[in-house]
């Protein structure tokens, strides 16, 4: 496994495990420990997945001392204020049997997530919250974030897949010292990522899946990326992706795969967002 190192000097896993889309306690508990026994060390869920106990009782049975382990949750849109984070920061702690989290995202870009961050930084200085930073940020969000907060998000977690690559938020990114990770590696799915032509014709060159050039891809630039399956046998190639490099010519190649756009979310979309606003994870 290779490491980034954080603005604030953390480091963090390039590669994690995700854990969204696996409500069910007893299969998420399961395929959180089968991917902390294939040798992830991050592992990624939110509270509105509904299973930080599942994820929680996995560390607690998986026998990796604490300080090994990288665990990211994230904050809901209805607790997006500086009260509601303050609770919910407690709330994730307690769920996951947790004393202190590694990394700590606000989930959306949406509600008064300004004064949600002012309660992360707060839980950040008193050590609960070892990294802060934000999911779903497009590049106008994260500058006027960056632009207002005291402490720099350490991580945007968005988007990022060779059908959506946000050259130019990876850019800003930079730029500001936040490190880029991706939900959705694979697309979700889409555009027959697993059998793509142009990753598998790249692949055949190193003995690897289209799946396993996906994942590479975005590690060379830079980014983080954290595969989910509840299959051990995926989570082990998912993660065999570190004895091999992709060439100039490669990423020449994957970068004309690029959409320009994404065909999964639109935060842009007023129906989207009543959506996430109307989402309840608790009373």
């Amino acid at each position: 496994m290779e490491y980034v190192t954080l603005n604030n000097g953390i480091k963090m896993p390039q590669e994690g495990f995700g854990v969204f889309q696996v409500p069910d306690p007893k299969q998420c508990e399961e395929a959180a420990l089968d991917a902390i026994n294939s040798g992830y060390r991050l592992i990624d869920t939110a509270a509105a997945y509904m299973n930080e106990a599942a994820v929680g009782q996995a560390i607690a049975k998986c026998g990796i001392p604490r300080e090994e382990l990288f665990i990211t949750t994230k904050l809901w849109v209805q607790d997006a204020s500086y009260e509601g984070a303050k609770q919910a920061i407690e709330t994730s702690l307690k769920n996951l049997g947790l004393d202190y989290l590694d990394l700590y995202l606000i989930h959306q870009p949406m509600k008064d997530y300004i004064g949600a961050y002012r309660a992360m930084e707060e839980a950040y200085k008193d050590g609960k919250l070892k990294a802060i930073g934000v999911c779903n940020f497009y590049p106008n969000r994260l500058a006027d974030l960056c632009e207002t907060v005291e402490v720099i998000p350490a991580v945007n977690q968005v988007e990022l897949h060779p059908f959506f690559q946000q050259e130019n938020a990876l850019a800003l990114m930079k730029e500001y010292g936040v490190q880029p990770q991706a939900w959705g590696p694979f697309a979700e799915g889409d555009h027959g990522i697993f059998t793509h032509p142009v990753l598998t014709k790249i692949g055949e060159k190193y003995g690897k899946s289209a799946a396993q050039v996906a994942l590479r891809w975005n590690t060379q630039r830079g980014v983080v990326v954290i595969p989910k399956s509840v299959h051990k046998n995926r989570m082990e190639q998912n993660i065999d992706i570190w004895d091999f490099s992709l060439s100039d010519e490669d990423m020449r190649e994957i970068a004309k795969l690029d959409l320009g756009h994404s065909e999964i979310v639109d935060h842009s979309d007023p129906g989207f967002v009543k959506m996430l606003h109307g989402m309840k994870i608790h009373d």
